[in-house]
């Protein structure tokens, strides 16, 4: 099975120059907790509610001021439609990522895949118990004087 039976495909997505206002009223119009940020119509970055939430809200960043390339994650993970499923599942699973972007051969996103995607494959269920309890395990702080 090729990861585009199963991703979600028509995906919003949001531009490095997009304030991080914008990302948020999209992620709470679509209720979706990422989106990738496209230039072009070639993925740049993805960002998350947790990248804004971290990078610039605790900081004290006023979300009409702050551009999403500030605070997106570039160079994301990324896999190709055609790809096996169980490649992506490792991926997940090893990268602890819960959403992967999807793209063609020539580098355009076409799609997203998350953990609800390969759940709602029936096939999938063991190796969705075995991504989902990969990507949960707690991992390091990133930065010093981050608490146990």
């Amino acid at each position: 099975m090729k990861i585009s039976d199963i991703m979600t495909r028509d995906v919003q997505t949001v531009a490095p120059d997009d304030t991080i206002r914008r990302a948020a009223q999209m992620m709470d119009e679509l209720n979706v907790g990422a989106l990738p940020v496209c230039d072009g119509g070639r993925l740049v970055g993805v960002v998350t509610d947790r990248d804004i939430t971290v990078r610039a809200t605790s900081a004290g960043i006023a979300p009409d001021q702050c551009r999403v390339s500030e605070v997106m994650t570039d160079d994301p993970r990324t896999c190709y439609e055609d790809d096996p499923v169980m490649e992506v599942t490792r991926l997940m699973s090893g990268q602890q990522i819960r959403r992967v972007p999807v793209l063609d051969r020539d580098d355009r996103l076409v799609g997203i895949v998350s953990l609800g995607d390969l759940a709602t494959d029936a096939k999938n269920t063991q190796s969705v118990e075995d991504t989902l309890e990969r990507i949960s395990e707690p991992s390091r702080p990133d930065r010093d004087g981050a608490q146990d």
